[in-house]
């Protein structure tokens, strides 16, 4: 009898628990990490992570791309965010999002037209943090053109902030580029007013 009431409590616990920990947010070990609380990590595995969209010599800039240089902008997310967002069309704390530039060519094997990336030219982040003074930062791990290990936060001043604040789909990210990103946050309502 006592056999039966230990394992009827054990159940109970391991029930318990498991509706406790199923409406909290893992943590997330895919999230931003950091050296000195604020040089963001390069994460070495970020092209392992969920590809959110590609575009092709997109210019932020009145001044058009250089024709034929135009470069490739590869856009990660970290998975356990992604996942958060595929479920309530928002962006959890701790997102990371890895944007990779690469060249652009035509000419290689067998291809005739068209455009395939090459090598890397620019690599950088954006990393939603509460701990940051807006709750967003951005990093450039190739400030000078060379890769570095981890990255300070850009300035404010920038111009990434002005420019993610106000040309941005859904809170500071670019979710209009991302067409599946795109329907889910319609759905959700999560798109910003007048957008």
């Amino acid at each position: 009898m006592k056999k039966i009431a230990f394992v009827v409590l054990g159940l109970v616990y391991v029930a318990a628990l498991s509706t406790v920990t199923r409406g909290q947010t893992p943590s997330s070990a895919d999230g931003p990490q950091y050296v000195n609380k604020v040089n963001l990590v390069r994460p070495p595995d970020y092209r392992e992570w969920i590809f959110v969209s590609a575009g092709l010599g997109m210019e932020y800039n009145p001044v058009p791309g250089t024709p034929g240089r135009d470069s490739f902008g590869n856009v990660f997310v970290n998975p356990s965010s992604y996942r958060a967002f595929m479920k309530t069309g928002k962006w959890p704390d701790r997102t990371i999002f890895v944007l990779e530039f690469r060249g652009s060519t035509s000419e290689g094997s067998i291809n005739k037209a068209g455009r395939f990336q090459s090598g890397l030219v620019g690599l950088e982040a954006e990393v939603k943090d509460s701990r940051f003074p807006d709750g967003w930062a951005f990093f450039n791990f190739m400030p000078q053109g060379s890769m570095v290990d981890n990255a300070q936060p850009l300035p404010v001043n920038a111009g990434c902030v002005e420019c993610h604040t106000k040309n941005t789909a859904v809170e500071r990210t670019f979710v209009q580029f991302y067409p599946t990103l795109l329907d889910i946050a319609r759905k959700m309502g999560t798109v910003k007013p007048g957008f």
